[in-house]
């Protein structure tokens, strides 16, 4: 994770709060876990986490990829981890323990990639790329893209994932806005902030409900919908706020034509097969999502083999099926219908791979010091003393200072005695609260790329006040709409 230079005070308050949510685990449900929170090996492995995760949020200013620190610092802990179980003549519970945490990581992995490879095929087919002509051929209003970017990320976030669709609409309004900085920041923000109240109500939106999703038992697909209406209040209010703000200027409109290549719309299709195909299996036959979306994977795989087949054929047509199994090795460039022969591997290797990475160490790091039993100390701190509903709403401001998939990890880990309409809550709180600070949710993160110099940390934060009423009537909404779900 990345963070602005002029955020120092907001680091030392994250390690602060890190100090508290430590136990961040999806620890073993079977094994018994021991009580090593004031041992040396507990401090010990609390101190590589907190440097780990400390070289993670300096990623920008030293330029370390942020999966690097903690992969190491994964595989250091649990060796200290095995070490003090075998000492106290336990040579299990940690093996069991850290199984546990490579089978949730694999089963969330693989469902990432596939979803990845998709995103990225459609990408090179030129889907998306249709849509952002289309908006700047158009001469809309700045105020009129304000509000179709805003609806449009939305409306596209539960399907392609909130930080994909960040990304993309981000594009647009840098592209309409030039060199109107205070329209492209304003846009920004609304962005991020519909992105990822538009991934909070969809299992495909965003990691953590994914996350949630995939736990079982907990909230079923079609459960996540609830939160429509607690999502899009939380939106529109910061939206409407900002929306004053925004001058009803007209931009020049653009000439480009979009190329949409060769068989877009059936990998759009497929995509939507595959989705469907995870959701019947999980809740029909009773089996992981991944397997779903792994079996949509090899159909695009299959696909694209046709399309290798069909583009060779189109430069040289007396060419058989091996031929051009190998084609592009041979010739990379062949094609009448097609630029480049297709190669699904090459939209695998495009995948977020320091991301993918960046969740295993994370996974395993505060996998095992929950093993060492900071995960019930948490878990007593935040759902016993606190209360649930409070802990619950804690959750939000804890992912945007902190990032929300950890911190879903910890309530997924800890597993709280809770109804349907608490899990919704957390739910919602961990999806949207990371849009009160710009580097609280992978969206912001990656359009603060995206946008260098104009959507920053501090142009972000002179809005998280208008985000946190957004955040604080959307769960209002949710208690109102959805209060026969508590007990």
């Amino acid at each position: 994770m990345s963070s602005p230079h002029n955020n120092i005070s907001l680091r030392r308050l994250v390690f602060l709060l890190l100090l508290m949510v430590p136990g961040l685990a999806l620890a073993s449900d079977t094994a018994e876990v021991m009580d090593f929170t004031r041992h040396w090996a507990g401090f010990i492995c609390l101190g590589i986490f907190f440097v780990a995760y400390s070289l993670v949020i300096a990623e920008e200013a030293i330029h370390l990829r942020k999966s690097k620190p903690v992969i190491v610092a994964a595989g250091i802990i649990w060796m200290i981890v095995a070490f003090v179980y075998a000492q106290h003549g336990d040579t299990h519970t940690a093996e069991e323990a850290v199984r546990h945490n490579l089978f949730e990581f694999a089963e969330l992995f693989l469902f990432l990639l596939a979803a990845m490879t998709y995103i990225n095929t459609m990408e090179d087919r030129g889907v998306f790329d249709l849509l952002r002509v289309w908006l700047l051929s158009k001469q809309f209003t700045l105020r009129t893209i304000f509000c179709l970017t805003g609806v449009i990320s939305f409306c596209l976030s539960p399907i392609a994932d909130n930080l994909t669709t960040a990304l993309l609409m981000s594009t647009v309004v840098m592209a309409v806005g030039g060199t109107n900085t205070r329209f492209v920041s304003l846009a920004c923000v609304n962005i991020v902030v519909a992105a990822n109240a538009g991934g909070a109500f969809s299992p495909f939106g965003d990691i953590t409900t994914l996350m949630v999703w995939q736990k079982g038992g907990l909230v079923e697909f079609t459960q996540f919908f609830n939160l429509v209406l607690p999502s899009l209040v939380n939106w529109l209010i910061p939206a409407a706020i900002m929306y004053f703000y925004i001058s009803d200027e007209r931009p020049e409109a653009i000439t480009e034509k979009a190329i949409v290549k060769d068989g877009a719309w059936i990998v759009v299709g497929l995509f939507i097969i595959t989705i469907t195909l995870a959701v019947c299996v999980h809740s029909f036959l009773h089996l992981p999502p991944v397997i779903g979306m792994m079996t949509g994977l090899g159909f695009l795989k299959l696909f694209g083999y046709y399309l290798k087949i069909k583009s060779h054929k189109l430069d040289d047509p007396g060419a058989g099926a091996l031929g051009a199994e190998s084609f592009e090795e041979k010739r990379p460039d062949a094609g009448q219908g097609d630029e480049e022969a297709f190669n699904i591997f090459k939209k695998l290797a495009r995948a977020e791979w320091d991301t993918l990475m960046f969740f295993y160490g994370v996974i395993l790091c505060v996998g095992g010091l929950g093993t060492l039993g900071y995960l019930e100390l948490v878990s007593t701190l935040m759902y016993e003393d606190l209360g649930v509903t409070q802990a619950n709403i804690l959750v939000g401001f804890l992912s945007a200072l902190i990032d929300n998939i950890p911190v879903m990890f910890a309530v997924l880990a800890m597993l709280p005695d809770m109804d349907l309409g608490q899990w919704l809550l957390v739910t919602l709180t961990a999806g949207v609260g990371g849009s009160m600070l710009s580097v609280g949710s992978a969206a912001g993160v990656a359009v603060m790329g995206q946008a260098r110099g104009i959507y920053t940390f501090m142009s972000h934060l002179k809005w998280s006040w208008a985000i946190m009423l957004g955040y604080l009537a959307s769960i209002w909404v949710h208690f109102l709409v959805n209060g026969h779900f508590f007990n």
